[in-house]
């Protein structure tokens, strides 16, 4: 086991590349920041592992440890948060308003998608029921004022997974078609904002045109994003395209109901001889990949390999030793590399607040990369790209036209991530 959990992706942060997370919730009607300030406090304590702060030990690991003060609800202003600041009394997670929405902000290092629901549902459930009197809660739910099942906290010990190998493995390699973009960002020192657009597509009209060619949101929006953007870079000899999905592994490594993020990533390898291939073709093409890698034996080696640098980071002298080591070990930079990203969280039970619910974005770090919420009538997708050139949102937006699967587009929005204050 190793030492500090839930801050070992601390040691990576980038002002720039913050492993930072904002969700934002439109509801039905304009908050009410009272409401919401004591639902939000109710939240927090029923999830105690999501009200903490961050200090430096005497070893110099960044220790996540539990932080009494109040979760921050305050009006939002249009600037990034400073998580682990005064600003914000020093917790990892922070609540804004305005009007009709509601924004949560938090550090990726605590939880992921999967997590954050925990802590987004039980907020929205508090306030939605102060405010509106009695809605049927969803099975899963984590009520106020019930105990932390064991399970919530669930980690398992690397040594206690099977080594089997597994069967075959993804051999499509990396690609480096769209790095480019990332890398002028991260040195301009003159790139201060990145962007995202909204999509809304209609849930039933979105699943019966997957459901027509056998698809998933995973491999449809895979198949969509590949084809409507492969003109959009220049076509290199003994290069290629490929689209990454993040996927949830928990279930194959026995931890089910925790909070925290275990999530690896599949990759969809597409040639450029394949840009008029029909999106039913492509889409076959990406069932065939996800198929291919959703081997429990692949979970367990990412599992493993994750603990095997945690305690690498842990063995390391200084801080500076420890974030050094842990920018060249990294799980995710070191991983395969490739053009498009599509973060699918899994259809979530809101039970009777689906009524009050109206649109749900997650926002994050990523360039080319779809952010995908399923609500009950609708698909809410984050489309974010890490300039001004809307680009590849306008082909993709175009694709979905002569497909004739109907939307609902935004206009450009900045995403705002929170800067995090670390201990020095």
């Amino acid at each position: 086991m190793t030492k500090n959990p839930d801050a070992y992706l601390l040691y990576e942060y980038m002002e720039k590349l913050p492993y930072t997370v904002r969700i934002k919730v439109k509801l039905s009607e304009k908050t009410d920041e009272k409401l919401l300030y004591e639902a939000a406090q109710e939240a927090v304590k029923r999830l105690p592992y999501f009200s903490v702060k961050v200090v430096l030990d005497k070893e110099q690991n960044y220790t996540i440890v539990h932080n009494d003060a109040p979760i921050t609800v305050a009006p939002e202003k249009d600037q990034r948060l400073i998580l682990g600041s005064d600003e914000v009394n020093r917790h990892l997670f922070a609540i804004t308003y305005r009007d009709d929405v509601i924004w949560f902000s938090f550090s990726h290092s605590v939880c992921g998608g999967f997590g954050s629901m925990f802590w987004v549902k039980t907020t929205l459930y508090a306030y939605l029921t102060k405010k509106f009197g009695h809605i049927e809660p969803p099975d899963d739910i984590k009520l106020p004022g019930t105990p932390v099942d064991p399970e919530e906290l669930a980690l398992p010990e690397a040594d206690s997974l099977p080594d089997d190998k597994p069967v075959t493995r993804y051999n499509g390699g990396n690609t480096n078609i769209g790095i480019i973009r990332m890398l002028k960002y991260l040195i301009n020192p003159f790139a201060k904002d990145n962007y995202y657009y909204q999509l809304v597509i209609p849930a039933d009209k979105f699943m019966e045109y997957a459901r027509n060619i056998d698809g998933s949101p995973n491999t449809v929006l895979s198949a969509l994003f590949f084809k409507s953007n492969v003109d959009y870079f220049k076509e290199k000899k003994d290069t290629h395209l490929s689209v990454r999905i993040a996927d949830d592994y928990r279930n194959d490594i026995g931890v089910e109901k925790s909070y925290r993020d275990f999530v690896r990533l599949l990759h969809i390898k597409y040639d450029w001889n394949l840009r008029d291939q029909p999106v039913e073709k492509l889409n076959m093409r990406a069932r065939g990949a996800i198929i291919g890698q959703s081997q429990p034996e692949l979970s367990y080696e990412r599992y493993k390999r994750l603990e095997s640098v945690h305690k690498g980071i842990d063995e390391q002298p200084t801080l500076k030793a420890k974030k050094k080591y842990a920018s060249q070990n990294s799980t995710f930079r070191n991983d395969i590399r490739d053009t498009f990203t599509i973060s699918y969280t899994k259809p979530t039970d809101w039970g009777e607040m689906n009524n009050y619910i109206k649109e749900f974005y997650i926002i994050t770090d990523g360039d080319l990369m779809m952010e995908v919420i399923a609500l009950k009538e609708r698909f809410c997708i984050s489309f974010q790209l890490i300039n001004k050139d809307r680009t590849p949102f306008d082909l993709f937006c175009r694709l979905l036209d002569a497909e004739k699967i109907p939307y609902e587009a935004s206009e450009q929005n900045k995403r705002l991530l929170p800067k995090i204050e670390l201990p020095k």
